[in-house]
C-alpha cells in the first residue's frame, strides 16, 4: 500500500533521516519506534507533505505520492500530529466538520460525524463544548476522530498516548484496534514500545534517521537488543 524507498531528509546541517526504506502492507499496524530525535515525526511529515525529502521517493498504491497535503488527504491518507493540534476554540462537533473540509453533502457531514459519535460517545456527550476545555485524553479521541471523518484508507498517528494517564492509554489503544478491524491501514509513531510492538503486524527500529532493526512486532518483542534498549525500565504498559 505504501512503500518508503531511500528517503534522506536535512534540516540545515542536522540529518533527520537517511535511506529509510520499508513497506506498509494493506490493513496492517506498522509501528516504528525509537528515541526522542529518532527522526519519527519527520518521516511522518515527509508522507503526509508537511516537508520534503531531499532523496527518496514514497509510492502510495502502486503511484508516485501527491506532492501537496491536501491532496495526499484527498488520496485517502489523513495525519494526527503529535500533540493532537486539535481547534481549541471551537467546538467538538465544529472540529468534525473540520476534517470533513473535502466533503461537500451537509447530509454527508452529519452523517459522518454520527459515526465518530458511536466510536467515541464521550464526544457526543461534548459536542458542544469548547475543544480547549476536554482533558488530554479527550482531546487525543477528538483529534483521531477528526482523522476519521475523511475516510482514509491509511491513518499516520504521532505519538497518540503521549502525556495520559495510563487507564487512557488503553483506551487509545483499543480504538487504534478497532480502526484496523474497520479496514483502515495504521501507520503508528509511538514511544509506548511495548504497546506499539504489541500491536504491530510489521515495525521497524529508528535510530539517528536510521533503520536499524525490521521484522514482526513479535519478532522485535523478542529481540534481546530491542528490550534492552526500549522494553526495559521506563516502557511499562
Amino acid at each position: 500500500m505504501l512503500s518508503v524507498n531511500n528517503l534522506s531528509l536535512s534540516y540545515g546541517k542536522n540529518r533527520a533521516l537517511s535511506n529509510v526504506s520499508f513497506e506498509v502492507q494493506k490493513g496492517e499496524i506498522f509501528s516504528i519506534i525509537g528515541a526522542n530525535g529518532a527522526g519519527k515525526s519527520s518521516l511522518l511529515r515527509c508522507i503526509s507533505g508537511l516537508v520534503k525529502p531531499m532523496e527518496g521517493t514514497i509510492y502510495y498504491e502502486g503511484k508516485p505520492l501527491p506532492k501537496e497535503p491536501h491532496k495526499i488527504t484527498a488520496a485517502g491518507i489523513v495525519h494526527v500530529p503529535e500533540g493532537r493540534r486539535i481547534f481549541a476554540p471551537l467546538t467538538v462537533k465544529e472540529n468534525l466538520k473540520a476534517g470533513a473540509f473535502l466533503v461537500k453533502s451537509r447530509s454527508e457531514i452529519e452523517a459522518r460525524i454520527e459515526e465518530q459519535y458511536k466510536i467515541f460517545p464521550r464526544l457526543k456527550e461534548r459536542e458542544n463544548q469548547y475543544a480547549g476545555t476536554l482533558s488530554g485524553g479527550e482531546q487525543q479521541m477528538l483529534a483521531i476522530a477528526r482523522a476519521l471523518m475523511s475516510r482514509p484508507k491509511l491513518i499516520l498517528l504521532d505519538e497518540p498516548s503521549l502525556g495520559l494517564a495510563p487507564l487512557v492509554v488503553k483506551e487509545v489503544f483499543r480504538i487504534i484496534e478497532f480502526i484496523r478491524e474497520q479496514g483502515v491501514t495504521v501507520l503508528l509513531v509511538e514511544q509506548n514500545a511495548k504497546k506499539a510492538l504489541s500491536l504491530a503486524d510489521h515495525a521497524v527500529v529508528l535510530e539517528n534517521g536510521i533503520i536499524r532493526k525490521t521484522g514482526t512486532g513479535k519478532e522485535l518483542l523478542n529481540d534481546q537488543v530491542v528490550k534492552e534498549a526500549y522494553l526495559g525500565a521506563g516502557h511499562s504498559d
